[in-house]
This record gives C-alpha cells, sequence and structure tokens, in this order.
C-alpha cells in the first residue's frame, strides 16, 4: 500500500515504510526533486515527518539532506574560502583551524549535521585538556563562528552553548602596569642605543612620544617621516589628494608647521615574506611630535642610508626577526656583559628597567596614552591618535585641530625638557 498526498508521498518496504516530500526544486527534464527518509514502522509518524519537511521547506528553515550529510573538512575549506579580515586576523583563524579543529573532525569523519550539542562538548572538553584556557577560549570562538555560520543550509540551529552569567560578578583579572616614566624610558632607550645603535634610542622615545604600533615602527620608511614628509609622501591613493594637500599646509620642516610623521602602512609576514600593509583596523593618521623628537629623528636618518627610518644592524628592518624576544627583553629586562671570542659582539652589561622588567613592548604604547590622558586632553584627540575610533556623536562632529596637535606637541616636549632638568640635576 502507499499513501498520498500533495507533494508527500509514503510507501512500503518489507517490514518498515519511507516517506518522500518535494524538496522545492525541480530536475533539470522538468521533474520534481523528492527527498525521502525511510526506516519508519508507523505510516501516520511518516506521514506527519513528510508534513514538517515541507514546513520547513515553506519557511526557510529545512536543511536539505545532500547538504545536512556535508562532511565538516568540507565545510570547513568554504568557510575559510569566504574570510575576508585583516592578514593577521585570517592568518590566526586558518591556523587555529588547520592545527585543532579540521584534525579533530576529520578524524571521526563527521558531518556537519553529527555536530549536536554533545559533540559540541566533546571537542571543548577535548581542547580544554590540551591547551592552556587563553588558546582554548580562541579555538572555542572559532569554532563557534564556523558553526554559526552553516544555519541555515546546513544545520537549523548551531550547537553553540553561549555563556550566560549568572550570580556573583566574577571581574576578568586585568594587565598590572606601572606608571611610565620619562626616566625609565630614556633608561629603555639608552639600553637600546647599546644594542642597536642611536636608531634604537630613537626608536624607544618614538614609540613612547606617538604610541606607535611596534609593526607600524616597523615598517616606518623615509617618505613618511619627518623631515622629508609630508613633500615625499608616496601618494599612492588618488582618491587623499585633498589630504596630500591638506598635510602639506600644515605639517612639515619650516615656519608655522608641525613636525610630524605619517602612518601609512604596517609591515607584516605574508607567504614568507615581509610585506607592507595597511596599519591595524586601517588606522591611517598624521602624528605630530615634539621638537626634541624631531631633532632626534633628523639626526638618525642622516646617520644611516636604509629606507627603514629604525633599521636593524644589518640594515633591514627590525621586523624581519623576533624583536621582542632577541632584542626587547636584554632593553626591558637587562643583560650580562658579552666579551671574548664566543660573543656574537661584544657589548657592556645592559642594566635591568624595573617597571618593564618582564613586561611587553606594546606597554610603552600604553604609557604614551597614559601620558596624554594625565595632560588632560581632548578624549577625540587622544584615541585619534592612539589609532581608535570614537562611537556615536563624539566620534561623528568631532575632529582634531590645529590647536590640539600644538597642545600635544607641548606637554610632550615638557615631560623631555623635565627629564633633561633631572638629569643635569643627577650629575652636578
Amino acid at each position: 500500500m502507499a499513501r498520498r498526498a500533495q507533494d508527500i508521498y509514503v510507501e512500503w518496504r518489507g517490514g518498515t515504510c519511507r516517506v518522500k516530500w518535494w524538496s522545492g526544486e525541480y530536475h533539470d527534464d522538468g521533474r520534481k526533486r523528492f527527498e525521502s527518509k525511510g526506516g519508519f514502522t508507523d505510516e501516520d509518524e511518516a506521514f506527519q515527518h513528510g508534513q514538517d519537511k515541507l514546513y520547513e521547506i515553506r519557511h526557510g528553515t529545512h536543511v536539505k539532506n545532500r547538504d545536512g550529510a556535508t562532511l565538516m573538512s568540507e565545510w570547513l575549506d568554504s568557510w575559510l574560502d569566504g574570510l575576508d579580515h585583516a592578514h593577521l586576523t585570517e592568518q590566526n583563524y586558518r591556523s587555529i583551524v588547520e592545527t585543532h579543529i579540521r584534525p579533530y573532525f576529520k578524524k571521526r569523519n563527521a558531518a556537519v549535521a553529527d555536530i549536536d550539542v554533545m559533540a559540541y562538548r566533546a571537542f571543548r572538553k577535548h581542547i580544554n585538556s590540551v591547551l592552556k584556557p587563553s588558546t582554548a577560549k580562541k579555538v572555542m570562538t572559532i569554532l563557534g563562528m564556523i558553526l554559526d555560520d552553516a544555519v541555515p543550509r546546513l544545520i537549523k540551529v548551531s550547537p553553540v552553548e553561549r555563556t550566560r552569567r549568572r550570580g556573583k560578578y566574577t571581574r576578568k583579572p586585568k594587565e598590572r602596569k606601572r606608571d611610565m616614566t620619562a626616566e625609565a624610558v630614556e633608561a629603555l632607550a639608552r639600553n637600546a642605543r647599546t644594542l642597536l645603535g642611536a636608531s634604537g634610542y630613537a626608536f624607544i622615545w618614538t614609540m613612547a612620544m606617538t604610541g606607535m604600533r611596534p609593526a607600524e615602527l616597523y615598517g616606518l620608511t623615509r617618505e613618511y617621516c619627518y623631515p622629508n614628509w609630508p613633500a615625499s609622501d608616496l601618494r599612492l591613493n588618488p582618491d587623499e589628494e585633498d589630504r596630500y594637500e591638506d598635510d602639506v599646509e600644515r605639517y612639515g620642516k619650516g615656519d608655522g608647521l608641525m613636525p610630524a610623521i605619517r602612518v601609512e602602512r604596517q609591515v607584516q609576514y605574508q607567504d614568507s615574506a615581509l610585506t607592507f600593509m595597511p596599519p591595524k583596523y586601517e588606522s591611517y593618521r598624521s602624528l605630530v611630535i615634539p621638537p626634541f623628537l624631531a631633532s632626534l629623528l633628523e639626526e638618525t636618518l642622516a646617520g644611516h642610508d636604509s629606507k627603514w627610518v629604525f633599521p636593524a644592524l644589518n640594515g633591514s628592518s627590525l621586523g624581519a626577526m623576533n624583536f621582542s624576544y632577541i632584542w626587547w627583553r636584554p632593553i626591558a629586562d637587562g643583560a650580562e656583559e658579552r666579551v671574548g671570542r664566543q660573543a656574537r659582539w661584544n657589548r657592556p652589561a645592559l642594566p635591568a628597567v624595573p617597571s618593564f622588567e618582564g613586561k611587553r613592548l606594546y606597554l610603552v604604547r600604553h604609557g604614551h596614552k597614559a601620558w596624554l590622558d594625565e595632560d588632560g586632553h581632548s578624549r577625540y584627540a587622544v584615541e585619534a591618535r592612539m589609532g581608535h575610533e570614537l562611537p556615536g556623536v563624539e566620534g561623528t562632529y568631532s575632529s582634531v585641530t590645529v590647536a590640539m596637535e600644538r597642545a600635544i606637541m607641548k606637554t610632550l616636549q615638557e615631560r623631555w625638557e623635565r627629564l633633561q632638568e633631572q638629569l643635569r640635576r643627577a650629575e652636578r
């Protein structure tokens, strides 16, 4: 016997019955394309299943049989192909997928539809057992994105369990920082000069006085640095002509102009080659600098012929090496004297800088913002200088004025002058 209704067909085969329902699609020859499910022992149950499928099709929540059978490894390929993020973000996502997510599900030959709440929990338990908590959290975040994007074509709902805060509030731990003093920056700069020469000294002070990100400093070239910029701007974007002309009237070397650096790019590794890329979050910006730093940068560029403002010892970019490990750790933590034939080069002992000992280079950037906040500068001007965007009306209506920039130059110069007075007193 067989039971028929519009777009539903139930038939018995042996001791079980199968239901077929129209998928809403047609074959090339115009015939309706049906999907089916067997194994039912109750005809009414099978018929009801077919009606449920038609309801899902009408309401756009139906997952086709062939789509539901898509292997997780195949979906990962499609998901990665669809990524459109900044280079480092995409590189990080791909690394997590290929190192942690794909091997786990490929070993189990799992289809996307097989990953229910229990399978999701099993993966989470596995990841938490082999990775430190911070890394495990990143992996679970990426898996959540992958499964969320599979809805509704491959799965009806995502099995991802969202964390809901209940009970007593627990504050997240925050990295402990010490106030950045000009004396500490000077100590860092002197250590950097011992290791890298005059450009090392200028590197530290430039970061402290501009808040530039490390990769932006590694990628800074002569064209975008005082005293050459803005006259030497490469003018790569024809849509920025107005900005180029405004920069010439506002920044540079000469009466009434403000010395400045242009953050136009950073360097990152792509396909094993050091490559120019847009700054993080495309935070292009012009940074005025105090007079002492302008003189220091002019002297630094006159002292070498590398295209990089802060070259490594071999003339290449500092981004071509693991700066944080090779150079920053001895700069901040101090190092013993190196002499003799066993040393790659001789150097005196480097004193540790206590407020930065064991800390990240990035905290020099954080310290710059703290200096600006201490000096009471406009919140918008501070965030713009750091490469951030303010939301809402404040971000829409505000702008960085010449008066704001001159005020920033003034307070930064005053910090330097106070430091020089302290150093002179200490030498007396």
